[in-house]
């Protein structure tokens, strides 16, 4: 074998390394992006900045006290982040480590649109209480965790029977994730904003909840008038009719959708007392 071809091989090798790594990343941030860790890993990307300006311009204290964060980090960064290190281990385990994740084709969004306003249209219709919550580009395993796994295809007849009233899933969110009802009686974050109208009731807060921590979007039932809402960027759009609805829908998931018109959604806080 000639150096030329030796060369090119340890080339090869290289290049295949360094993609492999960057992969095994990019799969990393996927399990803990839209969790806690996210914030924490801002924290330690602060910490490291503090540390080089310290060292660059001799602050001995500051540079001490940051040496001594870093020293411990590793112990602390195994505490911290032990749910994250869990979940990435069981998907290993799973082989979903290295699946694709993510929406799949344009009929397939249209299909789960249609899915969750024949359900929102039935449950509006007889008020049946119900809080929907989609997943987006923050993940919100967390907040799956909280409830009772059930990883089935998305289906009108599965939404609607979650929340029939007095049955055992029915109270809670039902998080949809990756194309599937991912779990329901799932607990959502209540909304502290004191902007918030008093008359909102629950769903409504723990939507606009999630709404602030995550780029989601989510579906209320109100239970006592049957109005449709629907919570996106820490805003509520109420009361809205069925064809809006589903518009709004599908501007948001489906890929090559368009608005029919231009200014079709206008986010406000008035209605009446909704649970």
């Amino acid at each position: 074998m000639s150096i030329g071809d030796f060369n090119i091989l340890s080339f090869l090798i290289n290049t295949v390394d360094i993609l492999l790594v960057t992969y095994v990343i990019y799969k990393l941030i996927m399990v803990i992006k839209g969790t806690k860790a996210v914030q924490l890993l801002k924290g330690i990307f602060v910490i490291l900045i503090v540390t080089l300006i310290s060292d660059k311009f001799h602050l001995q204290t500051l540079n001490w006290m940051m040496e001594q964060v870093l020293l411990w980090g590793v112990i602390a960064f195994v505490i911290i982040f032990q749910p994250e290190l869990r979940r990435a281990l069981e998907q290993l385990g799973r082989g979903r480590f290295f699946s694709r994740t993510g929406y799949s084709e344009e009929d397939d969004q249209g299909k789960i649109v249609e899915s969750i306003v024949k359900a929102t249209d039935y449950m509006a219709k007889r008020r049946i209480g119900a809080l929907i919550s989609i997943e987006r580009e923050t993940g919100m395993s967390d907040y799956i965790e909280t409830g009772i796994p059930l990883n089935a295809n998305i289906s009108s007849e599965l939404l609607i029977n979650i929340f029939i009233p007095n049955t055992p899933l029915h109270d809670g969110a039902v998080i949809l994730q990756n194309n599937t009802v991912a779990a329901a009686a799932c607990y959502l974050p209540l909304s502290e904003s004191p902007f918030i109208s008093k008359e909102l009731g629950t769903r409504h807060r723990a939507a606009l909840g999630i709404s602030e921590v995550t780029d989601s979007l989510t579906v209320v039932v109100s239970e006592e008038t049957g109005a449709i809402s629907l919570t996106k960027n820490g805003e509520l759009h109420r009361d809205l009719k069925l064809d809006t609805f589903k518009e709004m829908l599908s501007v948001e998931l489906v890929p090559q959708a368009k608005p029919k018109q231009a200014n079709t959604v206008r986010w406000n806080w008035r209605g009446k007392k909704d649970g």
